[in-house]
C-alpha cells in the first residue's frame, strides 16, 4: 500500500514538473519570465512585518537593531504609499516608523494626513497622542484621548495610561 502511495506521489510530481516546464498560454516557457512560487508580498505588508520585528527588538532592549528595522519599514511604506496614496493604515505606520526614528515633524504630518481621511482611526489617534506626549503637548494628547473615549478599545486604554503616567513611553 505504501509503495502505491509513493508511486502516485512520484507520478503527480512528474506530471506537475512536466506541465510547469511546458509553455504557458502566452507562449512563454520557464525561461520566458514566468515567476514561480507565490506572488511577491506587497510593500505595505513588508513594512508592517518590519515594524513588528522592530517592536520585538525594542522590547529586548536592542534599540539600534530596532531602528534598522524601522528604517526598512519606512522605506517599504513609502513605496506602498506611492502605489496607493492616502491609505490611512499606511499613513499610520509611516507616522509610527517616523516617530520611532525621531522624525517627529514627518510623523505628525503622516498622522494628520491619515486623520483628514479617517478622523476616527484608532491607531492614528493613539499614536498621534503619543507623539504629542513625546513633544510636550499634553493638551493635544488629551484631545486625541477624547476622540478615542467612546471606542472602548486598547488604544484608548494605552494612551490614557501614558497620559496619566502609569506607563512609560519609549519615544
Amino acid at each position: 500500500m505504501l509503495k502505491k502511495i509513493l508511486i502516485i506521489i512520484f507520478f503527480n510530481l512528474l506530471i506537475t514538473n512536466v506541465h510547469s516546464a511546458g509553455t504557458s498560454s502566452s507562449g512563454e516557457g520557464e525561461q520566458g519570465g514566468i515567476q514561480e512560487g507565490p506572488p511577491p508580498a506587497k510593500k505595505y505588508t513588508l513594512g508592517y512585518k518590519e515594524i513588528k520585528r522592530a517592536k520585538k527588538l525594542e522590547k529586548k532592549g536592542k534599540i539600534e537593531k530596532a531602528k534598522i528595522k524601522y528604517k526598512k519599514a519606512l522605506d517599504f511604506l513609502l513605496e506602498a504609499n506611492a502605489v496607493k496614496p492616502g491609505d490611512p493604515d499606511t499613513l499610520n505606520y509611516l507616522g509610527f516608523a517616523s516617530r520611532k526614528l525621531g522624525y517627529f515633524e514627518n510623523a505628525e504630518i503622516y498622522y494628520r494626513l491619515g486623520l483628514e481621511i479617517e478622523p476616527n482611526h484608532n491607531g492614528i489617534n493613539e499614536y498621534l497622542g503619543e507623539l504629542y506626549l513625546n513633544t510636550n503637548r499634553k493638551n493635544k494628547a488629551l484631545e486625541r484621548l477624547k476622540v478615542l473615549e467612546s471606542c472602548n478599545c486598547a488604544e484608548y486604554k494605552e494612551l490614557k495610561e501614558l497620559i496619566e503616567g502609569k506607563k512609560q513611553s519609549k519615544y
